[in-house]
């Protein structure tokens, strides 16, 4: 029996805590108001949509393959601190991030949630969003279980692309 590997290289960047973004570094703005104004290229940026009050973009370290988030433009830490429009906004796009998720994946389920606070597990406390990812019943296993390490079989590059051939035409921008 020989060793199996698993090889997921694209992942070196997060492991090693380097090769920020322009947009990650620190700067003016939160982390997300600095990615939807870097002046990249929505597929650079891996941004999916974008809304006159709200976008979508990939989580750069998923949770799994089409792990995304719904956010406000602007940075607003608390749900109450929404206005009515961007409340609105924000689930409708929600919504359509759920559709492509199912259209692009196929998943046995949809995970949505938002973590309010650094308590509730939030990692950029200052900017409200809302976590989209598609879930199998199969996807926990013994690298998960046992080596507490995720493998994702396919780049952010490639997830881009196929939810954003996914994104119902109702909002993208």
């Amino acid at each position: 029996m020989s060793l199996d590997r698993l090889w997921a290289g694209w992942r070196l960047a997060y492991v090693e805590g380097g090769d920020r973004t322009a947009a990650e570094a620190d700067g003016d703005g939160s982390l997300f108001e600095r990615i939807l104004t870097s002046g990249l290229s929505d597929e650079e940026a891996y941004v999916l949509s974008r809304g006159e009050r709200c976008s979508a973009l990939l989580n750069a370290y998923p949770y799994n393959n089409g792990h995304l988030m719904v956010l406000p433009n602007r940075a607003v830490a608390e749900i109450e601190d929404l206005d009515p429009d961007e409340y609105t906004e924000l689930w409708q796009i929600v919504r359509d991030a759920t559709v492509a998720i199912k259209t692009a994946y196929r998943p046995d389920g949809v995970n949505i949630g938002v973590n309010l606070g650094r308590g509730a597990g939030a990692g950029v406390p200052d900017h409200l969003h809302v976590h989209v990812l598609p879930r199998w019943g199969g996807d926990t296993n013994f690298m998960t279980s046992i080596a507490e390490t995720r493998v994702l079989p396919e780049s952010l590059g490639d997830t881009w692309a196929k939810l954003r051939a996914a994104w119902p035409d109702s909002s993208l921008g």
